[in-house]
């Protein structure tokens, strides 16, 4: 019984609820990425606030746009080199 259950574990996480959560975090991240891109103006509010002792701009802004869109890049690649 405790073999049964330790395969259904395992199938659940090497399955497709894991690449679902995983596709879910890159297309967030792309999200994110390209809306920072072309509306800069809009987060940096939300910039201000998450680096709270130095003052936001807009090159900070697109430095993290960018690496969140590398992020989404490597992610995707990780999640189609699995199968």
């Amino acid at each position: 019984m405790a073999e049964i259950e330790g395969n259904m574990i395992l199938d659940h996480l090497n399955g497709t609820p894991h690449q679902l959560g995983l596709s879910l975090v890159i297309q967030i991240s792309l999200a994110f990425g390209l809306a920072g891109l072309f509306w800069p103006e809009k987060f940096m509010p939300v910039f201000d606030v998450l680096m709270f002792p130095w003052p936001s701009s807009y090159r900070t802004v697109r430095g993290h746009s960018i690496a969140a869109i590398a992020l989404s890049v490597l992610l995707f690649l990780l999640l189609s080199s699995k199968r």
